[in-house]
Formats: structure tokens, sequence, C-alpha cells
């Protein structure tokens, strides 16, 4: 039987595992796990990556690892952005210092693509990451089953069945990492790897439609299904997919409870919220919060308010419209990044978000296609998760966005001519 070129080389996965990729390693499978790990790994793979570009001389070329990207240099822009917004910013001195480490995790996409060296490092990390989800999408089936999950830490565990995070973000994550065991599925190893993938894959869309009740990764999956079909079609029938999504949406609607419930629940509340204007329900205090943030963005379009000044401006908005307004805490957000980013800088900080998301996809387009469908994939989840959640700025999920991308930018990038891929044969994305 000939073998399968897809699948890594065996001389990939023989060579030893040093420091620095443990905590590659490491943090690529802490996303899926608790949040003191996250952070733990967080902190090991800031050292590494600072040591990387302080002492240079002793890693081969990181400059050259970043040469011809864009992603670093607007990440670049995005943390000068936000801390030269410290000069201005309306929030208390805390609460702006306390925000510009949930950005700085941006730093990671940038430290990873340096740190990983190679496509068997690489692979590794990825494996790393896929291991530490189907742990997670095991334990989530495990608490429907009612089977003991001790190591479930989430308080929605027994209800919701989220093991470490909230149903929305882990829904979210298995959304995601089910694209990815879909388009990745010729790299996993073993006779019936690229079959264990694809079962794992249906395994994460199950999880996400008929047990877990996140809205938002139903609309993700949705629009990951819709664009995985496009992608397998000939060109001639892709116009198809405008109706997709819809039709997906229909069938999921009659099939899953799940499903239905939430869809039906978001109408219910959005119809009471636009009848009475109460922000007492999930869908009625996004609406608020939004309404406030456009209004917020509208007193300061040119510069924004500054950093971590999101709570600070709505407690004041919400003063003036109600003098009984119990204040929220501090580093809070709007539930939508792209307004989150319109409080803190303005329009300008809305199309620097915009900038960010563009030069990820951009510096996809020169990988092959199974890694360059995996990281737009990702690159989509992240942007409608953002319609509905600042999922960036947000702990544990803005985590798994930031190494998630580091690790597929890291893998895509190993064709460089001094790093041929092991995949030749791969084509360019269409």
């Amino acid at each position: 039987m000939r073998a399968n070129p897809l699948r890594p080389e065996p001389n990939l996965l023989k060579n030893t595992i040093n420091i620095r990729l443990a905590v590659i390693c490491l943090a690529a499978a802490s996303v899926g796990l608790s949040m003191v790990l996250i952070s733990i790994s967080k902190l090991f793979l800031l050292a590494f990556g600072a040591s990387a570009l302080i002492f240079s001389r002793r890693f081969p070329t990181p400059g050259r690892r970043l040469n011809g990207m864009s992603t670093p240099t607007v990440i670049v822009l995005v943390l000068g952005a936000f801390a030269l917004s410290l000069f201005w910013t309306v929030a208390p001195q805390a609460e702006a210092l306390g925000s510009l480490p949930k950005y700085g995790k941006l730093l990671m996409v940038i430290f990873l693509v340096i740190l990983i060296r190679d496509q068997r490092e690489a692979i590794y990390a990825l494996g790393a990451f896929a291991v530490a989800q189907t742990f997670l999408l095991a334990s989530s089936w495990m608490l429907f089953l009612h089977l003991p999950v001790p190591w479930a830490t989430s308080r929605m565990a027994l209800t919701e069945y989220a093991v470490f995070s909230s149903y929305l973000d882990q829904g979210i994550m298995s959304t995601v990492f089910a694209a990815l065991c879909w388009h990745l599925r010729e790299l996993v190893p073993g006779r019936f790897g690229r079959r264990l993938a694809i079962f794992i894959a249906f395994l994460g869309l199950a999880n996400v439609f008929f047990v877990l009740i996140g809205r938002s990764a139903h609309v993700i999956s949705i629009v990951l299904i819709s664009i995985a079909i496009m992608w397998e079609l000939p060109k001639k029938y892709r116009p198809l997919i405008v109706l997709l999504p819809f039709l997906l949406a229909i069938g999921l609607f009659f099939a899953s409870s799940k499903v239905r419930d939430r869809l039906t629940l978001v109408q219910t509340e959005v119809s009471a919220y636009s009848a009475q204007h109460k922000a007492d329900t999930s869908s009625g205090i996004r609406l608020d919060l939004w309404n406030t943030a456009l209004q917020a963005i509208g007193e300061h379009p040119l510069a924004g308010s500054g950093i971590g000044s999101w709570s600070t401006q709505f407690n004041r908005l919400q003063h003036e419209k109600n003098p009984a307004h119990v204040d929220i805490d501090g580093n809070g957000n709007p539930h939508q990044e792209f307004l989150l980013w319109g409080v803190q800088l303005g329009i300008p900080g809305i199309l620097l978000f915009m900038a960010l998301l563009f030069s990820m996809w951009r510096d996809t387009l020169k990988m092959a296609k199974p890694y360059a469908r995996a990281a737009q994939s990702t690159l989509i989840a992240l942007t409608v998760a953002c319609l509905f959640n600042s999922s960036l700025y947000d702990a544990q999920i803005g985590d798994f966005f930031c190494i998630l991308i580091g690790l597929l930018l890291a893998l895509g990038r190993q064709n460089l001519p001094e790093q041929p891929l092991a995949y030749p044969h791969f084509k360019q994305p269409v």
C-alpha cells in the first residue's frame, strides 16, 4: 500500500523534546484546560519569547522568521496605540493598566512564530493542542452522560456540561477544534488517523449542537460548516454557499432542541427589549451594552476614551439615565470586540482591529491549502465570535485564539526557502 504523502514523515516525530519545545507544547495544551495552567504556561512562553528577541544571536534568525509577515507589525501598532491611550484614558489608572495585559496576549502570536523552528516542532505543538482539546471534548460528553468528572471545575459543569470555563467559551473552542480536525485530517498519523480526525470533528459538532447551549457557537458552527462545504465544491457551484447557512439553520432548528430553544429565546428577548427597553435578559443586556457603546464612541469618535475606559463610560452614561444605577466592575466589556475597541480608541480603533484580522488573513495566503484553510477557519470563527462577545479581550477564549493562531501561522510558514515543507505537492489556497 502506498504511503499517504500528506502524513508527517516518521523522522519528524523521533527527535528529542527540549525545554523550549516543552514550553510551547504546554502553552498549546493549556488553552483547553484550567485558567491557572493557562496563566503559568503564558508566563513561560512570554519569557522564552522575550529571551529570543533580547538574545537573538543565540537563536536561529528570529527576524527572518517574521520576514514578509504583516501580523507582527500590526500587533506592535495595536499595543502601541493602547499604550499611548494611557495618556488620555478616563479610566482609573489601575483599570487602565489592568487592561493592557489583556491585549498583551497578542504577543504570543509573534513569539510562537519565532520559537517554533521547524515542522516537527509545529506538529508536536499542534498535537499537544489536539490532545488537550480531545480531552476537553470527551469530558463534556462524560458530564452529559452523568459520568463522574472530578477534574471539572466550572460552575456550569453539572448543568451546562462545561468542564473548565463557560458553555460559551467551550462551545466556540469545540467548534474551532472540529474545523481543524476536518481541514488537517490528512496530517493525523496512523492507519486510522484520517478517520479518527473526521470522527472527532463530528463528535465536536454534535457536542455543540446537541449538548451545549452557546448561541455564538451555534452561529460559528453553521458558518464554518458552510465555508468547509464551499471549499470542497467546484468553483462553479460555490455561489450556492449563500443559501447554505440558512438551510443548515433551518435543519438544525428542527433537529436540535438546544438550537431551537436558544433561537426562539433570542427572538423573544429581542422583542421584549424592543417593546420595553429593559435590559433584563441576555439579549436585552447585550443590546443595551451595544447602544451605550455606540453612544460612547459618538462622544469621542477620533481618539476614544482610552484603554480600560468601557466600565467608566458605561457607568457614567447609565447614571445619566438612571441615578440609581449600580456600577459595574472595572475592566468590563460590552460583549462586542469591535465596539470595545471603538470605545477605547474611537473609529480608528475599529479600523485597527479590522486591520489586525486582515493582516492575519493575508499571512495565510502563502500557506499550503490545508494549513491555510485551518488558519482561515480560525480567523473566521474569531471574527464571528467578536460580533457577539469580546472574545479577544476576554481571558481563556482570547488565549485560545492567540495561541492557536500563532501555532497555525508557525506551521504554515515552514515552507520558507530555508525550511521547505515536507508536503511540496500542496497547492496554494484557492
